[in-house]
């Protein structure tokens, strides 16, 4: 790791995408923070077009930087999507500097947009991971689990009422189950007296009950009861004697 001096306003650290490039003084907007630099390569030749990395940073159609170098600690700069600072190209001088476009604090990480050919190239396939894209990815992450949430505590609110539906068309069967054998019940009782018919040996007409509801008349003395015949004695023949110890 190449050596900063201590006047710098950046130091390289530890980043969430490997190393980066962190500010240990204020720096203000506008500031130039650091030079992006080294060997310029000619697309013309041949042995220069053949050189690939991720570290090219192209001026123009002809010149590129190759900032593949340890001294080029620009190199340790990522990407983000909103960054705090942006490259500012110089074509004709074939120079590029990393400038603020905000006010940066000690301890925060300096960063800037690589572009859209090197977003495509690098980034894209494996997914950008600047704080904007992971912030934008756990917001989703976060919408997603609270519409799997809201799709649970529906189904689970539909399952709960069809339970309770079920569970009241169940009661309501039962309860008319019960009323229609308390009904026979009734019915049974109603023709059916001590377990024998009205027909039977031992079943009493609706006359015996009534007679039997009056008092002092019996039911068997009403059946035999016969009209009573009056008993005339024979007269006395004249001065036949009469019984012992009576008057004539």
């Amino acid at each position: 790791m190449p050596a900063i001096a201590s006047h710098k306003p950046y130091r390289i650290g530890r980043s969430k995408t490997g190393l980066g490039l962190f500010a240990t003084k204020p720096i203000k907007k506008g500031a130039k923070i650091i030079r992006y630099f080294g060997p310029l390569l000619d697309s013309k030749k041949k042995k220069d077009d053949a050189i690939e990395n991720k570290y090219l940073f192209e001026l123009t159609n002809r010149w590129t930087i190759d900032g593949s170098i340890r001294e080029n600690v620009a190199r340790y700069i990522n990407h983000s999507c909103k960054p705090n600072a942006e490259s500012d190209v110089r074509p004709r001088k074939r120079k590029v500097f990393i400038r603020a476009i905000k006010h940066i604090e000690p301890g925060e990480e300096i960063n800037y947009d690589y572009g859209t050919d090197y977003f495509k190239a690098y980034l894209k396939p494996i997914g950008c991971k600047c704080a904007s894209c992971e912030k934008k990815r756990r917001k989703k992450r976060a919408e997603v689990r609270a519409e799997r949430l809201r799709l649970k505590e529906k189904e689970e609110r539909k399952a709960k009422r069809k339970a309770e539906k079920l569970a009241k068309e169940r009661a309501e069967k039962r309860a008319k189950s019960k009323r229609k054998a308390e009904k026979l019940n009734g019915k049974a009782n109603g023709v059916h007296l001590n377990g024998k018919s009205p027909n039977g040996r031992g079943a009493k007409s609706a006359a015996s009950k009534v007679l039997e509801a009056r008092p002092g008349i019996s039911v068997k003395a009403k059946r035999t009861a016969k009209p009573k015949r009056e008993i005339i004695a024979p007269a006395e023949a004249p001065g036949a004697a009469s019984p012992a110890g009576l008057p004539n």
